[in-house]
C-alpha cells in the first residue's frame, strides 16, 4: 500500500491494522499491553493517495466524508497511537509536513478588523446547543486547572479552579475596572465580579456569545457592573486597572503580536496587571496545519513563547510571571471528546454526520497535541511598573485558596 513506508517508519509501538478498499489487511507496529489494536477500514482506493499528498488534510477529510472508518467510532485511538509513536519528547518527525506550505499558511495570519470578525463567527457563532453538549456548566471553552485536591478530575471543579487561579494572579481589589478581551459566554467576567467586587467590561467578536453573556449578566442582576460589547480590542479606548484575556491570543496572528501588546499597554493603568492565558508551543515558531486553518480556526495561530515575549518586550511590557500548564488541557479536552461522543445523536441532529466527524477529529487532534505533541498552555502576567505586585509569588496561592473557599 502507498502508505506503507510512512506507517512502518512511524508506528513501532502498538498495533495499527488497516483493511484497504480491496479487502487486503495491512499490519503495522507491535502489540503493546497498554494499548488495544487500532483498526481502520478504507472504503475507496483514493484514500492512501489523498493522505500521502497532504496528510493533515487528506486523512481528516477522508474520515469526515466516510471514506474511512475507525473501529468503535474512536478516532482518538488512531490519532493517539500515531502521535504516541512520534511524541515530542522523542524528537521523531511525524511525517505530517508533506503538502504543507508554511509560507502560504502565513498569509492566513493577517487578521484585519473585518477578517477577524468573520473568523470568529466561523467557530464561535455555531449553535449554542453544541457547546452545551460538551462544555462544563459555566461554558468555559479553554484549559481547565486540575489541582491535586481534584482527585476525580472533575471538569466543573477544574474550571472553577482555573478562574480562581487567574483571579489570584490579577491581584484584584474591590472597585477596580477590569477588561476581559475575548470574554466568551461571560463566565470569567461574572466570576471576577462575584468574588472580587470589581466592574468588568467583556468584549467579543461573536454575536452569539454576546447574546448569552448579556443574558447571564441580566439574570445575575449585575448588568450595571458586568457589561459586554461587540467590539474589536484594537478599537477600544480607555484605561483599566486589570486586563485578562483567556483563549483569545491564539486568534491574533503573529503579524499582529506587537500591535496586540501595544494596545494592552495603552489600555492598562500605570499600576495595572494583565494576565494572558494562551495555548502555546514548546518549540520554535511554526504554522497552522491545513485542517485547523480550513475547518476549525481560520486565521488562528498557536504562538511560541519566544515570539510572544519578543513582541511584548518591544512594547515595553514587563513579564512578571510565567507559568506553563503541560497536561491540563489534555485532561480538559478528554472530557470534551467523551461528552461529544456521548452526544453524537444530538450533534448529528444539529448539523450532520460529517460535522460530527469533523468535530470529533478536531477534539482528538487537540487532545493529543497536549498529551503527545508540542502544545502547552502559557499564563503570562504583565505589568508596566515593577512595583505593581507583591515582592514574592506567595500572594497567588494565598488568594487562590481564599477565592476557592467562596466557591
Amino acid at each position: 500500500m502507498l502508505l506503507d513506508p510512512l506507517l512502518r517508519r512511524i508506528v513501532k509501538q502498538g498495533e495499527l491494522i488497516i483493511t484497504d478498499a480491496e479487502g487486503k489487511v495491512h499490519h503495522y507496529g507491535a502489540p503493546d499491553p497498554e494499548r488495544r489494536p487500532v483498526r481502520l477500514t478504507f472504503h475507496d482506493k483514493r484514500v492512501p493517495l489523498d493522505v500521502m499528498r497532504r496528510p493533515t488534510l487528506g486523512f481528516p477529510e477522508a474520515y469526515m466524508d466516510g471514506r474511512l472508518d475507525v473501529e468503535g467510532d474512536d478516532i482518538l485511538a488512531f490519532v493517539d497511537l500515531f502521535r504516541f509513536n512520534a511524541r515530542w519528547e522523542s524528537a521523531v518527525d511525524d511525517g505530517l509536513g508533506v503538502g504543507e506550505h508554511p509560507w502560504l499558511t502565513k498569509l492566513g495570519r493577517f487578521n484585519s478588523l473585518v477578517q477577524s470578525k468573520r473568523n470568529v463567527a466561523h467557530h464561535y457563532d455555531l449553535s449554542d446547543r453544541l457547546y452545551d453538549l460538551f462544555l462544563d456548566r459555566d461554558k468555559q471553552y479553554s484549559c481547565a486547572y486540575f489541582t491535586p485536591e481534584n482527585e476525580d478530575r472533575d471538569l466543573d471543579r477544574a474550571q472553577l479552579a482555573k478562574k480562581a487561579h487567574i483571579a489570584a494572579k490579577l491581584n484584584l481589589k474591590p472597585g477596580q475596572r477590569v477588561l476581559d478581551i475575548g470574554c466568551g459566554w461571560g463566565g470569567m467576567a461574572l466570576y471576577l465580579n462575584r468574588v472580587a467586587d470589581v466592574d468588568v467590561l467583556g468584549i467579543t467578536l461573536s454575536e452569539e456569545q454576546l447574546k448569552v453573556a448579556k443574558r447571564r449578566a441580566a439574570e445575575a442582576g449585575v448588568a450595571d457592573r458586568v457589561k459586554f460589547e461587540l467590539i474589536d480590542y484594537r478599537t477600544l479606548t480607555g484605561r483599566f486597572d486589570r486586563i485578562v484575556s483567556v483563549g483569545m491570543f491564539e486568534h491574533v496572528g503573529a503579524p499582529s503580536f506587537r500591535e496586540y501588546f501595544a494596545k494592552v499597554r495603552d489600555l492598562l493603568a500605570d499600576d495595572g496587571v494583565a494576565l494572558i492565558h494562551t495555548i502555546g508551543r514548546m518549540g520554535p515558531p511554526s504554522y497552522t496545519d491545513s485542517f485547523t486553518a480550513k475547518y476549525i480556526f481560520p486565521g488562528g495561530y498557536i504562538p511560541a513563547l519566544s515570539e510572544t515575549v519578543a513582541a511584548s518586550e518591544r512594547e515595553h511590557l514587563m513579564l512578571s510571571d510565567v507559568e506553563v500548564l503541560r497536561l491540563h488541557y489534555g485532561y480538559t479536552i478528554q472530557h470534551w471528546y467523551d461528552r461529544a461522543g456521548a452526544a453524537k445523536e444530538q450533534i448529528v441532529a444539529l448539523y450532520d454526520e460529517r460535522f460530527y466527524r469533523m468535530w470529533r477529529f478536531y477534539l482528538a487532534g487537540a487532545l493529543t497535541a497536549f498529551t503527545q505533541a508540542d502544545m502547552v498552555n502559557f499564563q503570562l502576567q504583565y505589568v508596566k511598573d515593577r512595583h505593581a505586585l507583591p515582592l514574592t509569588r506567595d500572594y497567588i496561592a494565598e488568594t487562590e485558596k481564599a477565592l476557592l473557599a467562596k466557591g
